[in-house]
């Protein structure tokens, strides 16, 4: 009798946990689906680990970014078991989302947490030029990124800031010594990738680099 009641009370016991489990799992998710940040803390602090993925696998901090909750995000990146290498399934880190949105605040949290300025491949810097967002890449650029980082395709930071941010940004590199000269993998130079989208402005800032760096004739 007494065996049978011990695992009776076993099964209530685990019966409960589940069912609490499983009440803080929605209510994390809902917490950051709707950037509320009481809520984000309230959840950690029943105990449930910040680095449980969603119902699509998603990491917590990834769906954050992804979203714009912003203040859900800062919870999660002040929980000292966060998973700062998370990646997206197309190998994006959380630094690479953060800079792509223009979060500089979320970007340098992440940095003080050692998130990799400098990963292999795609990097946080040519998503940051790829959205225009200055105050991140003069972080980045503080912070040792490497400003001529070839991609997979050996893009640079400067290609993708000519094709799709802006002459502020394009300028910016340039002026902090990105290389006009360089080539991808197709042959493509910074300039061609300002001329498909038809950047005047970025032409222009990329041809007077390419024109000061020629040596100045004799006469």
């Amino acid at each position: 009798m007494k065996c049978y009641f011990r695992y009776f009370l076993q099964l209530v016991v685990f019966a409960w946990f589940s069912f609490a489990y499983a009440g803080s799992y929605d209510d994390f998710f809902k917490a950051i689906q709707v950037d509320d940040a009481a809520a984000t803390t309230a959840v950690l602090g029943r105990g449930l680990d910040p680095n449980t993925l969603g119902p699509k696998g998603d990491h917590p901090l990834i769906l954050a970014l992804q979203s714009g909750a912003l203040k859900a995000a800062t919870v999660l990146l002040d929980h000292p078991d966060i998973q700062i290498e998370a990646r997206t399934v197309q190998d994006e880190s959380l630094l690479m989302l953060a800079a792509l949105k223009g979060y500089a605040d979320i970007c340098k949290k992440l940095i003080e947490r050692n998130a990799d300025v400098n990963k292999p491949g795609w990097t946080p810097l040519h998503y940051a030029a790829t959205g225009g967002h200055s105050a991140v890449i003069r972080l980045l650029l503080e912070k040792h990124a490497y400003i001529d980082a070839a991609s997979p395709n050996g893009s640079t930071p400067l290609m993708m800031a000519a094709k799709y941010g802006n002459a502020a940004v394009v300028q910016q590199l340039l002026d902090a010594g990105a290389d006009p000269l360089l080539k991808n993998q197709l042959d493509l130079t910074a300039i061609d990738f300002a001329n498909s989208n038809q950047r005047t402005d970025a032409t222009a800032a990329i041809a007077a680099a390419i024109r000061a760096k020629r040596p100045k004739g004799v006469w």
